[in-house]
């Protein structure tokens, strides 16, 4: 016998969290034989971003049954049944954790949906519960409430055991004494985290680099990681061993040293920055009417000429082109948007002034082309960017020379930049693309708040 569960939390602290959905289908192995579904009052807050994934608010709970006056009922529902659920790992301990609240250990041997698709679907990219059943056909109703995704499993799990080698395997896979090690290991983790902005890495036990990422709040940013039941973070959960972390105050340095790190470590659970990601640049060029052409070329193919900005695909440079010519009334035809012997496509409906067929003269045209390239191309001057520091005290200097990247340093905010302190103190960071990119979006996402000077030594 079988009790197929889900179950929706209020998300939050790692074992803090409290129960505010229950769903629990009876199964027989043909068909449900009994049904709980239920709200819990979990008498504390659900965060904000679980009530816009569920629905679910803390208005709606407020009359609703504490988990003490139906514990009795799970315990009824479930007694001598296998509990299966998708990431049982969360659905066990959080009925675990509730009644461990109520002064009662609650054990049932239980299975994960999601281990035992992985080994009688294997090859599948995904095995979340949405993608999954999407892939096999399986409606779904109410996603991310406990019926919905609870009658979703039971489908699941109707279909996986009649996979061959579904019964060993379900013998293989079942948890008999349920531990909790790896839990309490993760928790122990998370102790001493900082509720800082920086770059964050995790290694395992052969102390090997096994995931590098930054955050804004580098513990909360962590325990997403420790709750998430995505594939990947199942195999972190896993692995890791130790966490290590850089506080950099701010996300400029946090995203530059992230991804430089990256690069140099190649951790496997990164797939992205290992390598250059931009690999679309947007070059201007002088054609024979002295007209300023914008065109997209793959950077590696022009790597003697300096582009104005980076894409990772075709298709985004060319969105991007498209809002500068409707921004900056360009022309389709030098833009390279429209291939045309003649007047182009905007020319004719007037939103174009004529530069295609030499109406209007190249120093009007190239004067709204330099508005783009200045707004959008890496500054060439010497520049010193002032962000916020890891302190109150503290101030971050982000240097570039010539348009490239030299790095960062930290300094008390009554000093100022010397020839002495700035060899003394530069965190280097290596210029490539992918820094130059995130360095631009950066400065123009942020201008306003900035404060940007040239460079004196």
């Amino acid at each position: 016998m079988y009790a197929i569960l889900d179950i929706e939390s209020t998300g939050g602290k790692y074992n803090e969290e409290g129960i505010t959905e229950i769903a629990i289908y009876k199964y027989d192995g043909t068909r449900i034989v009994d049904e709980f579904v239920s709200l819990v009052n979990p008498e504390r807050k659900i965060q904000s971003f679980v009530v816009g994934l569920t629905g679910i608010t803390n208005q709606m709970l407020q009359n609703q049954p504490k988990f003490y006056e139906i514990a009795n009922r799970i315990l009824k529902i479930t007694e001598g049944c296998i509990i299966v659920a998708h990431n049982a790992k969360f659905d066990y301990r959080m009925l675990h954790m509730e009644f461990d609240r109520l002064g009662y250990t609650f054990e049932r041997e239980n299975l994960c949906t999601i281990k035992l698709a992985e080994k009688l679907l294997p090859d599948l990219k995904s095995y979340s519960l949405g993608k999954l059943v999407k892939k096999l056909g399986i409606p779904i109703e109410n996603r991310h409430r406990a019926s919905g995704d609870a009658l979703a499993t039971v489908q699941l799990f109707e279909l996986l055991l009649e996979k061959e080698q579904a019964q060993a395997l379900i013998q293989e896979q079942i948890t008999r004494k349920p531990k909790f090690s790896k839990d309490k290991k993760l928790e122990s983790l998370l102790e001493n985290l900082p509720h800082s902005i920086g770059v964050y890495f995790f290694y395992n036990a052969n102390d090997e680099i096994i995931y590098i990422g930054k955050s804004k709040d580098i513990k909360k940013r962590i325990l997403q990681h420790f709750t998430n039941s995505s594939h990947k973070s199942k195999k972190i959960q896993d692995e890791i061993n130790r966490i290590a972390y850089k506080i950099t105050g701010n996300e400029l340095i946090a995203l530059l040293t992230e991804n430089q790190s990256i690069k140099k470590f190649k951790p496997k659970y990164n797939r992205a920055l290992k390598k250059d990601i931009f690999t679309y640049g947007l070059y201007a060029e002088e054609n024979k009417d002295a007209y300023l052409t914008l065109n997209i070329q793959k950077i590696e193919d022009c790597q003697d000429k300096n582009y104005i900005t980076s894409f990772t695909t075709l298709k985004q440079a060319k969105k991007f082109l498209m809002t500068c010519v409707d921004r900056y009334a360009l022309c389709l035809k030098l833009t390279g948007l429209h291939q045309t012997n003649g007047a182009c496509f905007n020319y004719g409906i007037k939103k174009c002034l004529g530069a295609c067929i030499l109406e209007e003269t190249p120093e009007r045209y190239n004067a709204r082309v330099k508005e783009v390239i200045a707004q959008y191309q890496m500054p060439q001057d010497d520049l010193i960017v002032y962000e916020r520091g890891r302190t109150q005290e503290e101030k971050a200097l982000i240097v570039t020379v010539e348009g490239k990247i030299k790095g960062y340093l930290f300094l008390n905010s009554d000093q100022n930049l010397s020839q002495t302190n700035f060899k003394q103190n530069l965190i280097k960071i290596n210029d490539d693309r992918d820094a130059r990119h995130i360095f631009q979006s950066y400065i123009r996402k942020n201008e306003t708040r900035l404060k940007v000077k040239n460079l004196e030594l």
